[in-house]
């Protein structure tokens, strides 16, 4: 009952902002200009289509916030109109009140804010979906942000997400493709990073781990600047972590003025990423513009600057590699190994024709190379795979669900720097590295020294080993002598089964004779 009165206030809420209106006014056909005149009963919407779109996206709750967000980093696919409204979901979402966080700071840190804080700045300054950030200064003079988890999450994530798998279910059970898209696990994954989202203890971690990758004593430290984490000011429900001070990366004029290489950060955007997917594993999986930076100072003029870590995504060796390897197949244009490596994997079916599905990825892939980024839209390709994917059913991998989404907003992102962007040709020099690194002399001494500590444990005992193994006596005949044992019992096992059951039915049979004869006339 309670997903059900969820569906209707969503449906009435849809209603409420004419979101009717909007879906009916995009649709090419007869049958829904009717529809939309009938709708309207003369009536005009008072606000434009991305006001309304995205005060209906707020009011809903942080899930739909977060489509929002994902939704404006697309302008190849959302009018400009409503890209550019719903692009205030980044970091403009309405505020809770500023006694309720501070309330919040004191039942988690035992103190008030203005005690634990040289300097507290009472007014938020910015807000999302999940939590909203204030400044401060602690009382050894070190700068400060303070990020306070909004009241209630709990409970409204786990309302909609009791929607969201009931809707799961039935789209498993009644669409065609139901079992191939994997509804449910796609939904228990994002059941998943929600609620990691929710503890910002893990938040603060996720935030050290990619500090650590891209550290002031790595080769990377040019490339990305993370916060550090402030640790004794952080709880589940407060993360307190080291101001930074920069450029929204969705301001590409200011950044310009400022003498920032716009085509470089661009291609650095595109090798950050694919450096966190391949090389680590462990990737910042909510890169909207408002999560991500740029420094204007001086002395890091240009580097990118990462924010809000509740969403992180992680691949095993087995998703890097075979990633990697469809990646540098594309790249090269060699389809036939694209579709071998989607049979190895077990995503298709064991029975598919390699070369028919080589031919149908050639068919979406070979139109879109040779092209600048302004002139691919990364949206429609994974469109036209999907639509690929149907005829050979192609098994939807939930854990990658996160990283295809990463993928668009990188996208996004690196269309509003650069449209000249070929992101085929900035990524495939790196996935070549990396792979050389992987299988060449580099890659061997690496997997070496990582399994040096296990081998100087083992190997002081190989010698005794081999000696107690060559002194015990063979064991092979006494196995078969054992095998040969059993298999003489199973036999006589039954044979003594076939002579019950061919007395059981003799036995039958008289009685049945018997029973025949005494009701006889």
């Amino acid at each position: 009952m309670l997903t059900f009165f969820r569906l209707v206030y969503i449906l009435w809420v849809c209603l409420r902002h004419r979101l009717d209106e909007l879906v009916l006014s995009g649709l090419q056909h007869p049958w829904a200009h009717h529809a939309l005149r009938l709708a309207r009963l003369g009536r005009v919407p008072r606000q434009p289509r991305g006001v309304r779109l995205r005060l209906a996206l707020e009011t809903l709750g942080p899930i739909y916030v977060k489509f929002g967000q994902v939704l404006s980093t697309r302008r190849d696919l959302v009018p400009a109109d409503i890209a550019d409204e719903l692009a205030r979901l980044q970091d403009r979402v309405p505020p809770f009140p500023s006694d309720q966080a501070a309330a919040i700071i004191q039942a988690s840190l035992g103190a008030a804010p203005q005690t634990l804080f040289a300097q507290f700045q009472r007014d938020p300054v910015a807000s999302a979906s999940i939590a909203q950030v204030h400044f401060a200064v602690l009382h050894d003079g070190r700068e400060v942000a303070v990020k306070v988890l909004r009241p209630g999450m709990q409970a409204a994530i786990e309302r909609d997400l009791t929607l969201l798998r009931s809707l799961a279910g039935l789209v498993e059970r009644l669409a065609p493709d139901g079992r191939r898209l994997k509804p449910r696990e796609v939904v228990a994954e994002f059941d998943k990073y929600l609620h990691d989202e929710l503890d910002l203890i893990r938040e603060a971690a996720n935030c050290s781990q990619l500090r650590r990758n891209f550290g002031p004593d790595t080769d990377r430290a040019s490339l990305l600047m993370v916060p550090e984490v402030v640790w004794e000011y952080c709880t589940s429900q407060v993360f307190t972590m080291q101001r930074m001070r920069g450029v929204p990366v969705s301001r590409v004029a200011h950044l310009r003025e400022i003498g920032v290489d716009i085509p470089l950060l661009a291609r650095q955007g595109v090798e950050i990423f694919f450096m966190q997917v391949f090389t680590d594993g462990f990737f910042h999986a909510d890169m909207h513009p408002g999560n991500i930076y740029v420094s204007d100072a001086p002395e890091t003029l240009g580097r990118y600057i990462a924010l809000d870590f509740g969403i992180v995504g992680s691949l095993s060796e087995f998703d890097k590699n075979y990633l990697a390897q469809n990646f540098l197949a594309f790249f090269r244009r060699d389809y036939r190994r694209v579709a071998q490596l989607h049979i190895e994997s077990g995503w298709v079916p064991p029975t598919t024709r390699e070369e028919e599905l080589e031919g149908a990825v050639r068919a979406v892939c070979e139109p879109y190379f040779d092209r600048p980024l302004a002139e691919i839209s990364l949206g429609q390709v994974l469109l036209r795979l999907f639509q690929t994917s149907r005829r050979f059913n192609v098994e939807i991998q939930p854990q990658l669900v996160l990283l295809q989404k990463t993928l668009l907003n990188v996208e996004g992102m690196g269309r509003e720097l650069d449209p000249a962007l070929d992101l085929w040709q900035t990524a495939k020099p790196f996935l070549e590295r990396w792979m050389h690194q992987r299988v060449g002399l580099r890659g061997l001494r690496q997997r070496l020294d990582q399994e040096a500590s296990q081998w100087a444990q083992i190997l002081p005992q190989i010698p005794r080993l081999a000696y107690a193994r060559l002194n015990h006596p063979d064991p092979g005949p006494a196995m078969r002598a054992e095998l040969e044992r059993l298999r003489r019992a199973q036999e006589n096992a039954n044979r003594l089964l076939g002579v019950l059951c061919g007395i059981l039915a003799v036995g039958l049979g008289v009685a049945v004779w018997a029973l025949t004869r005494g009701i006889g006339p």
